[in-house]
């Protein structure tokens, strides 16, 4: 039995004769030899198609209709050019760098138009459909975008200020009934939602504190009393946030890639310090520009653990706080304050403008309204 299933297999597997069972064999020859190699009865093997297998689709999402996932993650980053554009402005008033105010000015004039553009663009959606704004507020980033977009309006004000006072004067008061519409939503999400989204972040500084960027246009127009309003009653508000915040911090470590928002936290020291200045608080100033250079010494030894993400969208909260440390620096702690300023004026202006160049380029290529989950108009 095991030798004729082993001649079988030997008399399929081959054409030559088997020497089990030469007979077999030589039928199987005798066949194939009649019928040729390739014979009218044989068909070619079809050839085997490969599997396609389709690549993941693309982090890019063309939404029908122009801009209708504009994402506000734009504007702090445009935020921090205008504190750059400023900055740049104050270092050129200061005795002998008059020389340097066109490269201000010139900042804002290009920031201004960039900001339009971009205000515009995001503005398509709410007129598409209104309850957009409310989407936006859902999460984290959507919130500091929209919070920069109305701090935005009332640095365009101080840097029209000394062209067009009266439309400067206009933008800084609808710049601020803006933010309060928008702090109010905030509050209310916040405040309805989960129980685990109701921690302190630095973006309260921007929603709740953010008016002390007005005096910077109030002041020089003759409204210095407001000015002091806005100044104390802000003042207090920051202090609370800056103890919840540590308390916080000091219970547990935020997420990777949410620290950047950390570097906010300087951002109202920093402008606390040209108010006072202004409102003839100097020993005031010079505190705050002394504990804005703490943040930023504090951020820049950490530099490792804040960026630990690699580059994001959310690099936009570095830009503002990083250029208004150089103006309180310049403005309240005297000649080592200008050096020390100047220092951080000039890498201001590499990494903000690298920045904004990154975030923009990602909106134009279609990934930062997915990046930051804009919402769809």
């Amino acid at each position: 039995m095991a030798n004729t299933g082993r001649r079988q297999a030997c008399c399929h597997l081959r054409a030559t004769p088997c020497p089990l069972a030469p007979e077999e064999g030589l039928r199987l020859s005798d066949r194939v030899s009649s019928e040729g190699p390739m014979s009218d009865k044989s068909k070619p093997v079809p050839p085997v198609k490969s599997r396609h297998f389709p690549p993941p689709p693309p982090l890019i999402e063309k939404t029908p209709g122009l801009w209708r996932r504009t994402p506000p993650a734009l504007f702090p980053a445009i935020m921090g050019l205008f504190g750059l554009g400023l900055a740049w402005r104050i270092l050129a008033l200061q005795p002998g760098l008059l020389p340097l105010q066109p490269l201000g000015e010139a900042i804002l004039g290009a920031v201004l138009l960039l900001y339009a553009f971009s205000l515009i663009a995001w503005l398509s959606k709410p007129l598409r459909r209104p309850r957009v704004v409310l989407d936006e507020l859902n999460i984290l980033p959507g919130r500091a975008g929209m919070v920069a977009l109305t701090l935005s309006m009332v640095l365009a004000a101080s840097a029209l200020r000394p062209y067009a006072p009266e439309l400067a004067l206009v933008l800084v008061f609808l710049g601020m009934a803006a933010l309060a519409v928008v702090g109010a939503l905030i509050t209310w999400k916040v405040g309805t939602g989960p129980k685990e989204g109701r921690g302190v972040t630095p973006v309260f500084h921007l929603t709740y504190v953010g008016y002390i960027l007005a005096p910077q246009t109030l002041i020089p127009l003759g409204f210095e009393g407001l000015s002091r309003v806005i100044f104390w009653v802000t003042m207090v508000s920051a202090v609370l946030i800056w103890l919840a915040s540590l308390a916080q911090f000091l219970r547990r470590n935020p997420p990777a890639p949410l620290r950047p928002l950390m570097a906010i936290h300087a951002a109202p020291a920093a402008v606390f310090a040209g108010v006072a200045v202004w409102l003839g608080y100097p020993l005031i100033g010079a505190g705050f520009a002394l504990l804005a250079l703490a943040f930023v010494a504090v951020f820049a030894a950490s530099a490792k653990w804040l960026l630990a993400s690699g580059f994001s969208p959310l690099w936009g909260a570095l830009t503002f706080p990083l250029a208004a440390t150089a103006s309180a620096s310049v403005l309240a702690l005297g000649q080592p304050g200008l050096w020390i300023g100047a220092v951080l004026l000039v890498f201001a202006t590499g990494f903000n403008l690298f920045v904004a160049f990154q975030v923009f380029k990602s909106w134009a290529k279609g990934e930062l309204g997915a990046k930051t989950n804009a919402a769809i108009a």
